[in-house]
């Protein structure tokens, strides 16, 4: 079959054009309102933003990219509470695409009972309506998407509003290079017999064992791992290194293919110390020596900012071209919408 037979067959809901036009995300998220006037970054001093699923990905991948321009402490909470030295002191950015998340929207009151200064991310939903009675700060996303498919708009949106707050130095040059990566990989990963769909084939039959490094691609790993699990509908793992190879490495000793069938994935960039590529060659051969195989993810992008959203995109088209080769919808994600209707 065709792409286009597969996207006619298992994507009733086109989420290949979602992925084909994301630089459009970035596009609408630079150009967004975003009003701050409110808050003053001298005010704080540690920054949460909580969220959950698709929305506190984008927290990480902030967090993880601007590692070495933050000058803040910076936490990203996924529960229904704030830490215990969250105070007025505190910065708290609620991210929630649907402003219905109930981790979310918990966390928003219990901000607000602790006199924090806060911005609010979301469509609408209950978080808007917080908003507007507590005149908290909102920036308003463009609905019409799933999460975990709009993450060009929530971290770019994120990433403005920490320009914005003078947390980090302007990143026209940033955004306009992602913007134009995106675009350019759309009509590659778009095309017959393109990498992402290379790719995703190797993977049929397989659990993905995903392996990235602390500090530089760990976000980008973790990601990719959520979007096996939600597009492809697969158990994913992944860890980092050099943490992994303090403990799941000796899981490889007794491994045995009848007891999982698993495909290494290890994404690698060029900032890696000398001794981290080191580890994760030691890694991949040990586990080979199990007949588990490897395979290799590098973004050539000389900025290394770029070379992690070049990563993103290619794991979020890898992960829906499995979907559909598997003969599943990417969009669909029954057992959380059971999930939530039985909590309600």
């Amino acid at each position: 079959m065709t792409i286009k037979d597969f996207v006619n067959n298992y994507d009733p809901q086109n989420q290949f054009a979602v992925l084909k036009e994301s630089f459009k995300q970035i596009e609408f998220a630079w150009n967004n309102i975003v009003d701050l006037s409110k808050i003053k970054s001298r005010e704080f001093d540690a920054i949460v933003i909580t969220g959950m699923g698709g929305s506190a990905i984008s927290g990480d991948l902030l967090k993880e990219i601007f590692n070495d321009e933050i000058q803040i402490p910076l936490f990203v909470v996924r529960n229904y509470s704030l830490p215990s030295f969250v105070n007025n002191k505190t910065l708290v950015i609620i991210s929630s695409y649907s402003g219905n998340t109930e981790e979310s929207v918990s966390c928003f009151k219990d901000a607000l009972k602790r006199k924090s200064s806060i911005a609010a991310i979301s469509t609408g939903g209950k978080v808007e309506q917080i908003a507007l009675t507590e005149q908290i700060p909102r920036i308003e996303l463009q609905k019409g998407f799933q999460p975990r498919y709009a993450l060009g708009m929530s971290f770019f949106t994120l990433v403005k509003v920490f320009q914005s707050l003078k947390i980090i130095p302007l990143q026209e040059s940033f955004v306009e290079s992602v913007t134009k990566l995106w675009k350019e990989k759309a009509e590659l990963y778009s095309k017959e017999n393109n990498y992402a769909l290379n790719i995703a084939d190797e993977l049929i039959g397989y659990i993905p064992i995903i392996y990235s490094c602390s500090g530089i691609t760990s976000a980008a790993g973790y990601r990719m791992k959520c979007q096996f699990n939600e597009n492809s509908k697969l158990h994913a793992f992944h860890n980092s290194i050099p943490e992994l190879d303090h403990n799941e490495i000796i899981g490889w000793e007794t491994f045995r293919d009848n007891q999982l069938n698993a495909k290494i994935i290890n994404i690698l960039d060029d900032d890696y110390p000398p001794q981290i590529r080191k580890r994760f060659d030691i890694t991949t051969e040990l586990a080979g020596r199990k007949g588990v195989d490897a395979i290799t993810l590098m973004s050539s992008e000389k900025n290394r900012k770029v070379r992690i959203m070049d990563l993103i995109y290619l794991g979020d088209w890898i992960t829906y071209y499995l979907a559909v080769l598997r003969g599943f919808d990417p969009s669909e994600i029954e057992y959380i919408h059971e999930l939530k209707k039985r909590l309600a």
